[in-house]
């Protein structure tokens, strides 16, 4: 079996991104992905730093420009609305908490699944049940699709990846909890955020958050709690909606309004913070990418460029190594290990500074932001911003298609 022929589990950002680059380099590609159709709205995602040099290398830079949303920068609210600081997304020169491109990541996920178009088979409705690997290849069975054989089987499926369960072991040897959850969901534009990203935190680790949409008439709305480790029906949504109304019960600002929405959301979506880390990406001939090797959690801003930047890496060093898949994924880990670290490192204070859980935490972590678009301390932050996002990105010389 040549290992020009790929399987990837995951038409989200990293599996797209990956096939397009592979498709460059000759490579077949499937791609099997368990919604039914590539996945609409969600929230919204950075392109910064070499994420959005490798979206400008695929050509697709002006298109998501023009499809970015239209926000002034993240601004803190107290219970009566009253802003209590506020950070442009002009700061730190566009790579700050709400970076200068953010765009929804149904909307990035179209422009790449389009771009991989015709050339790449999808899959739609279904998911990878077993790996058999041999020395010529691996035998993977489906849930609905019949058995089929490919060389390399590459996982793209999330922090909560099947193809890692499979060749890897069980997720809790590989998640990293922050004891932090979150609610995502789109919401009826009835707030005055007049572009702002506003964010409203409240005593016991509550953030209750709402940003404009892309689309009139919708905002997208976020409710986040801190919590000891919880159990819950990952297909359950009315008991998930249940237990985020429970923990926000009482709590100040727009958050009742938020609830009434969440009740009735198209798009709502319920899930733990962790981050995903493992000493190798590989096992045989089987990769990892994105969220289901190296996820860093929305804290820090960068899984977006770490799935794009990824992409490119690993198909570059399987075009130069010419299929050999040992040396390539040794130089993808060597490439890739030193960008990962950097940006899986938290925001000060973590998921303790995201949610305060005291009244005093909140007026600190209010002062600590007000601080930071000051000068000196602005030009500091704005090399940290700059280096957690920035990699040297290798010249694989896939820039000119081969189809």
């Amino acid at each position: 079996m040549s290992n020009n022929e790929v399987l990837i589990c995951g038409a989200g950002i990293a599996g797209p991104a990956l096939a397009y680059w592979l498709r460059r380099a000759g490579s077949r590609v499937t791609i099997v992905e368990r919604a039914p159709e590539p996945r609409p709205g969600g929230q919204a995602v950075d392109l910064r730093g070499a994420g959005r040099t490798v979206i400008e290398r695929m050509g697709l830079l002006d298109r998501a420009r023009a499809q970015s949303l239209d926000q002034r920068g993240l601004a803190l609210v107290d219970s009566s609305g009253r802003i209590t600081a506020r950070m442009p997304a002009d700061s730190f020169g566009g790579e700050g908490f709400v970076s200068e491109i953010e765009i929804l990541r149904g909307d990035l996920a179209g422009l790449l699944y389009e771009a991989t178009l015709p050339d790449t088979e999808y899959l739609f409705d279904d998911t990878v049940t077993g790996i058999d690997q041999d020395a010529d290849g691996v035998g993977v069975t489906f849930e609905n699709a019949a058995p089929r054989r490919f060389g390399l089987v590459v996982g793209a499926d999330g922090p909560h990846s099947v193809v890692r369960a499979l060749a890897f072991g069980p997720e809790q040897g590989f998640v990293r909890p922050l004891g932090l959850y979150t609610a995502w969901f789109t919401a009826t534009d009835d707030l005055d955020l007049d572009g702002w990203f506003l964010m409203h935190n409240a005593p016991g680790g509550l953030v209750s958050s709402a940003r404009p949409g892309r689309l009139p008439g919708e905002i997208k709305a976020g409710l986040s709690f801190r919590s000891a480790p919880i159990t819950y029906d990952r297909r359950d949504v009315a008991a998930q909606q249940e237990l985020v109304a429970q923990r926000f019960a009482g709590a100040g600002w727009e958050t009742p309004r938020l609830l009434r929405a969440m009740r009735t959301a198209p798009d709502f979506f319920f899930d733990s913070m962790g981050q995903v880390r493992l000493d190798h990406w590989s096992r045989g001939r089987v990769v990892l990418l994105g969220d289901a090797g190296y996820c860093a959690t929305p804290l820090t801003g960068l899984g977006t460029s770490l799935a794009l930047v990824g992409a490119y890496v690993l198909a570059g060093e399987l075009a130069a190594a010419e299929g050999d898949h040992r040396t390539a994924f040794h130089r993808y880990d060597e490439v890739m290990r030193p960008y990962v670290s950097q940006a899986q490192q938290l925001p000060p204070g973590g998921a303790s500074g995201y949610a305060p859980s005291g009244r005093l935490g909140i007026r600190l972590r209010d002062l600590s932001m007000r601080q930071m678009t000051r000068w000196p301390m602005r030009n500091l932050l704005a090399a940290q911003f700059a280096k957690a996002g920035d990699i040297a990105l290798p010249d694989y010389g896939l820039a000119t298609d081969t189809r």
